[in-house]
């Protein structure tokens, strides 16, 4: 730990706008004003969040988030994704870039942290699976207890000595609770009143989407004197969430699952807790190693936000303008279930449609099929049997 240290002061510097180089510390310290308005925002923030969990939880079915766990196939995708794939990537980045030391640890803390509460937003915008999202948070979150200290003891114990890292649990039950009461109120207000679960959604909907806008800024002012650091650190700090998006997206598709909760995986796997990060980092480092590692969390909190936003974005577009495609057979099934999902998901349409929807010999419309009960056991009319068709011929 004493090596990390003089390391540390050797690599320290102070910028000439740098208003505290006590020893090697050129952090900014945030004065009374800006301490009181921490507090204010983050307790706003806090309450915020768990009125947009409410609404997420108003577009969740309570059936439908049991099978996920009775049957979790995409929440062992998204485990491996998450405490897999992360922490190896981040320990592969560090060590191609040769970054300093504490902040190798930075981001290793990063790729080590569970799912953030932000990728249930996200998962709503881009049609994904709900049910699969809410509870793939949560499950990462419990597990992450556990998970976070071994992946920290497996990669770290070459730079730092893992006993210094402190994970507050206290931090990890308080957002396991924010993600899990206000989402069992909202799947009970979807049970009872569903029309009303509707409004509901759709205003969160649309608050959720500001609100992570507005954590990724206020925490960009409130540290503003934090983010001088090195390239390689921005570079790492950049393209980090992008490849934790695509290798969550393309490991859920090599294991054969639909599109929609492709999209599901891979952005629980990119948008992780970058609030625990740094939590994590300033209780755990002195503040001259905090001058090289506290900006790393901000520039993840960003990028991974502004990836999102641009992902999200091509979605409603190819929604919007794109041609409509059909999907390999293996898939009907999946896509049956995607397409009775979309109609109920706030108003939007499903992108994957049942290769017998195409037009191609004036078949019917999805919706027509719903309604017809194909997608509930039922079958049209002409497909009926003979005897269940009147005679037009006769009187019976």
């Amino acid at each position: 730990m004493e090596t990390v240290r003089s390391l540390t002061k050797i690599y320290s510097f102070c910028t000439e706008h740098a208003t505290n180089c006590k020893d090697a510390s050129c952090l900014l310290p945030l004065d009374n004003f800006n301490q009181f308005m921490s507090l204010i925002l983050s307790t706003v923030l806090t309450i915020l969040l768990a009125l947009v969990m409410f609404s997420m939880g108003c577009n969740v079915e309570a059936k439908k988030l049991w099978g996920h766990i009775k049957r979790p196939w995409g929440i062992c995708i998204g485990f491996i994704c998450q405490f897999g794939i992360m922490p190896l990537t981040a320990f592969l980045l560090s060590t191609a870039f040769n970054i300093h030391p504490v902040q190798a640890v930075a981001v290793l803390i990063m790729g080590c942290c569970p799912g953030g509460t932000g990728s249930n937003i996200m998962s709503y915008w881009m049609d994904g699976d709900m049910d699969l999202s809410i509870s793939m948070t949560t499950c990462s979150t419990i597990l992450g207890m556990g998970m976070m200290p071994l992946c920290l003891f497996v990669y770290t114990k070459t730079w730092v000595d893992t006993d210094a890292i402190e994970i507050p649990y206290d931090s990890i039950g308080i957002t396991l609770a924010s993600l899990l009461i206000p989402v069992a109120f909202g799947i009970y207000v979807n049970y009872r009143w569903p029309h009303k679960a509707k409004i509901i959604l759709k205003i969160g909907s649309i608050t959720g989407a500001f609100l992570i806008v507005g954590i990724a800024v206020t925490g960009a002012l409130l540290y503003r004197g934090s983010w001088v650091t090195s390239p390689s650190l921005w570079i790492i700090g950049t393209i980090y969430p992008a490849i934790g998006y695509a290798l969550g997206f393309i490991l859920a598709r090599i294991a054969g699952q639909p599109w929609f909760r492709c999209r599901t995986v891979a952005l629980e796997t990119g948008a992780q807790n970058t609030q625990l990060c740094t939590t994590i980092v300033q209780l755990s480092f002195s503040s001259e190693q905090l001058v090289l590692m506290f900006t790393f969390p901000l520039i993840y909190s960003v990028f991974q936000i502004l990836f999102a936003a641009i992902l999200i974005g091509l979605y409603q577009l190819y929604k919007r303008y794109g041609k409509n495609a059909t999907d390999d057979s293996a898939e009907v099934a999946n896509d049956e279930e995607k397409a009775v999902y979309a109609l109920k998901n706030g108003g939007f349409q499903t992108d994957e449609k049942l290769p017998g929807d195409v037009l191609t010999n004036g078949g019917p419309h999805i919706e027509e099929k719903l309604h017809n009960g194909i997608l509930k056991g039922g079958l049209p009319a002409e497909e009926k049997s003979p005897s269940d068709v009147l005679d037009t011929s006769t009187n019976l």
